[in-house]
C-alpha cells in the first residue's frame, strides 16, 4: 500500500508574506479613472491585465473598501492611464486618500464620451465595463478596450518592492 504524505497548511495565509511575495514581482503602474455623473475619480494600479484579443478585453482590480470603487462599479467605462517613467508623482497622488486627486497640480481632461483621461501619460485605454467578479476584499473589473492612444517613445513606470522605478 502506498503511503502519501500531504503537507499540512496553516488555515489562512499571513496577508504580510502575501504582500512580500508579490512587492517582489514588478508591475507596471497605470491610473484607473471614471466619473460615473458625480464628478471624476481615480486610482493607482499595478493589477491591469491583458485577457483576450479577440474580443480585447483587460481586468483589473480595486478594492471593495476604496473610496473609487462606488463609482467605478456605477460607471459604464472606465479610463486606464499608463503612466510614464517621469510621473511617479502622479501615481502617488492616485494613490493618496482624502484628496482630491483631480486637483491642480493635476492635468486632465474629457474623452468625448465624458471619461476623464490624464494629461501627458504615456498612453491610455477607454473600457466599457463587461463584468465585475467579486474576489475576498477586491472586486475584478472585466472590460472591454473601445479606444486607445499610445506615446510610443515613452518608457513606463513601473513598481518594484515598494518603490517606483523605470526601465
Amino acid at each position: 500500500m502506498l503511503t502519501v504524505t500531504v503537507p499540512s497548511y496553516a488555515p489562512a495565509y499571513a496577508p504580510d508574506r502575501f504582500k512580500q511575495v508579490f512587492r517582489r514581482y514588478p508591475a507596471g503602474v497605470v491610473v484607473v479613472t471614471a466619473d460615473a455623473g458625480r464628478g471624476p475619480v481615480g486610482f493607482t494600479a499595478t493589477s491591469l491585465t491583458s485577457l483576450s484579443l479577440d474580443p480585447p478585453l483587460v481586468s483589473y482590480g480595486i478594492g471593495a473598501s476604496a473610496s473609487s470603487w462606488p463609482h467605478v462599479e456605477a460607471a459604464a467605462s472606465t479610463v486606464v492611464n499608463f503612466l510614464g517613467a517621469d510621473q511617479e508623482s502622479l501615481a502617488r497622488t492616485f494613490a493618496t486618500s482624502g484628496i482630491d486627486r483631480f486637483a491642480t497640480p493635476t492635468a486632465w481632461r474629457r474623452l468625448p464620451e465624458g471619461e476623464p483621461v490624464l494629461d501627458g501619460v504615456a498612453g491610455w485605454l477607454r473600457l466599457e465595463t463587461e463584468r465585475i467578479v467579486p474576489a475576498g476584499d477586491h472586486r475584478i473589473v472585466i472590460a472591454r478596450v473601445t479606444e486607445s492612444w499610445l506615446d510610443e517613445d515613452r518608457a513606463p513606470l513601473l513598481f518594484h518592492d515598494g518603490a517606483y522605478h523605470s526601465l
